[in-house]
């Protein structure tokens, strides 16, 4: 099973210009996006988050069992739903202010015993080493999924309006890099991270941490860029016919990566370090098309499979 843990939300977005604009609420969380991604595209997929008992935590439940996500903490908490006000540039492109709830709900105890047996792939929230509190939970549950043979990815998604203590946060998200063995982060990840450094210098360095093997940038509307020990590639972006919004691309992208990699046997440590500039170029071109067809959208709404085949079969 690809088990993605971390935060759920419901996005309020504004439904027309200016601040007194109406919202509309919408489930999403980068960790929740991903998962249902996932499963649209065909893999096993479990989400590791606390649900609410409030309305917003129905509303998150919902697309989960549509798209046949299981949801491992069978168990709803009290807390509100964690919830994101999101706010669109002239470029349609998302920024967030967050009022955090259930997402915090857990226990370690509560999540790694909801945690399978067998982990084929797990990823790790970007809320995950926000917190100490949370981080030292968040840390022991990967460790515990690779033990039971877990590849690990981590989008770093970085939410500098959360961070209120910087350098605590780069020192957790620091042990987090260390366990992934896959690393996807924006521009603009990069250049919170590491002002003035190079895309590729700022990936060579991921790459020499222990575990690293596969760097992911991506770029906006430039596209993608990827590094494995051995190569690097990169793609455009898949324009879809009519322009939706870029809520949900990036998980998008990651769920399009992670399939790839799964379907092509290179999913792991060594198969992804070895990945060739060729391998690279076909990754990111299919998770393009994955990114692409949801931004045609409103919200995040990731294609499944067919849809995915159809365009790259055109």
């Amino acid at each position: 099973m690809f088990v993605v843990g971390g935060e759920s939300l419901i996005d309020l977005v504004p439904t027309g210009a200016g601040a007194d604009a109406e919202r509309v609420a919408l489930a999403g969380g980068s960790p929740f996006n991903c998962a249902i991604a996932l499963s649209r595209l065909g893999n096993d997929t479990g989400f590791l988050c606390p649900i609410s008992q409030d309305e917003y935590g129905d509303l998150l439940l919902t697309p989960l069992a549509e798209n046949g996500v299981a949801v491992l903490l069978k168990d709803r908490v009290a807390a509100p739903t964690t919830k994101a006000i999101v706010t669109f540039n002239d470029k349609m492109q998302a920024s967030y202010v967050f009022e955090r709830g259930a997402d915090r709900a857990f226990t370690r105890e509560g999540l790694l015993a909801a945690l399978p047996e067998a982990v084929t792939l797990y990823q790790i929230g970007g809320f995950c080493p926000i917190l100490e509190a949370d981080a030292a939970v968040w840390r022991d549950v990967v460790d515990q999924a690779i033990a039971r043979g877990a590849t690990v990815s981590f989008d770093i998604n970085v939410r500098d309006k959360l961070v209120d203590d910087e350098a605590g946060y780069r020192a957790r998200l620091s042990q987090f890099l260390d366990r992934a063995h896959l690393v996807k982060l924006s521009e603009e990840d990069h250049e919170w991270l590491e002002p003035g450094k190079s895309i590729e210098t700022h990936a060579t360095e991921l790459l020499e941490r222990p575990n690293c093997a596969l760097v992911v940038v991506t770029l906006g509307e430039h596209g993608s860029r990827a590094f494995s020990r051995a190569a690097h590639g990169s793609a455009p972006i898949h324009a879809p016919p009519v322009f939706g919004d870029t809520v949900g691309a990036g998980d998008s992208l990651m769920a399009g990566i992670l399939t790839w990699l799964k379907d092509n046997d290179r999913l792991g440590q060594e198969p992804m370090a070895g990945l060739t500039n060729t391998e690279l170029d076909a990754m990111l071109g299919f998770g393009a098309v994955v990114a692409g067809i949801n931004c045609g959208r409103k919200g995040c709404q990731p294609p499944n499979r067919a849809e995915v085949d159809a365009v790259l079969a055109a």
